[in-house]
């Protein structure tokens, strides 16, 4: 075993023993790392330890990923392999982190889709309710858009974690961060009613089911909404996520705190919960655009900054 590798290793078991990372947090590290390790191999062999490394190496390697991968995807990598140095610094093993004279590549700021008001609505509505797979199904998407929920935070959940009677879910965002969030009415009424077939209704049994029994999972949640999308045929491919977009967005046209929806989202950080303002601002732009008289007059020059730091 070559030396970075071993080093590589170190950083894992760290990660997972005393950072206690998530196992999808640790595979994307694995993956980022393990990249990395089989470029440096290829370019110096296997006698080779982070000590060797300097900040061009480095250069040279995200220089190459960046014909195939996104920017996002690159500066993740950056991330991870700027995590790395500083565990091996920590540990005494470097005396500096090469990866920290490498700047982050800007990301192209996309806004996040999400549906309108009447998208939404088709999409509640297209489970059957006679089949108990329609009532999950409806209980998973009334979930999802009345709650904001993470698709992890969902297949996480357990019937106990949910109150019924009161309204609020108590759900386990990332990092291990509880956080309460309130239920509306009609995912209530979904929930309630595919829980009403359930054989057990166990306060740690799962909240959401697959076909063979177990919980469900992150790639049979985007299923059901494949299924559903593709049925009422109303707009483009969407995922879990867009549904946690659209609850975010709804309630920003509505009116809502940008602080509660942080608190609602479970965002770290206010900036990240930010991009919302830029789908609101659009969408007031073009309200503006289609009702007011003075809308398209060369008169009347209306310049609204949506860059919002």
């Amino acid at each position: 075993m070559s030396i970075l590798k071993e080093q590589i290793e170190q950083f894992f078991s760290y990660l997972h023993t005393e950072r206690d990372f998530s196992p999808h947090t640790l595979a994307a590290y694995q993956n980022d790392l393990l990249q990395l390790l089989a470029f440096i191999t290829k370019e110096k062999g296997d006698f080779f330890s982070a000590r060797d490394l300097d900040h061009l190496i480095l250069r040279r390697y995200l220089a190459g990923l960046s014909k195939s991968q996104k920017k996002s995807s690159i500066g993740r990598k950056l991330a991870a392999i700027r995590s790395f140095f500083r565990f091996l610094m920590r540990r005494g093993v470097i005396d500096k982190n090469p990866a920290e004279l490498i700047s982050t590549p800007k990301k192209n700021q996309q806004l996040p889709f999400h549906l309108d008001i009447d998208q939404t609505t088709s999409l509640m509505e297209a489970p059957e309710d006679q089949h108990k797979n329609g009532l999950r199904d409806r209980a998973i998407l009334e979930l999802l858009y009345s709650s904001g929920l993470r698709v992890s935070e969902l297949t996480s959940l357990d019937i106990g974690e949910l109150d019924l009677f009161n309204g609020i879910v108590r759900v386990t965002g990332k990092g291990g961060k509880e956080r309460i969030v309130p239920v509306g009415s009609r995912a209530v009424q979904a929930v309630r009613a595919y829980l009403e077939l359930r054989s057990t209704a166990e306060p740690r049994a799962p909240l959401f089911l697959n076909t063979r029994g177990g919980r469900i999972n992150r790639r049979s949640v985007a299923a059901v909404i494949d299924k559903y999308v593709i049925r009422i045929a109303a707009f483009k491919r969407i995922s879990p996520h867009t549904l946690r977009h659209t609850f975010a967005t709804h309630l920003l046209e509505g009116g809502g705190d940008l602080r509660a929806i942080q608190e609602l989202l479970g965002h770290a950080s206010l900036s990240t919960t930010q991009k919302y303002t830029h789908v609101s601002i659009d969408r007031l732009m073009e309200v503006y655009d289609k009702a007011h008289p003075k809308a398209h007059s060369n008169s009347v020059e209306i310049n609204i900054d949506t860059d919002i730091s």
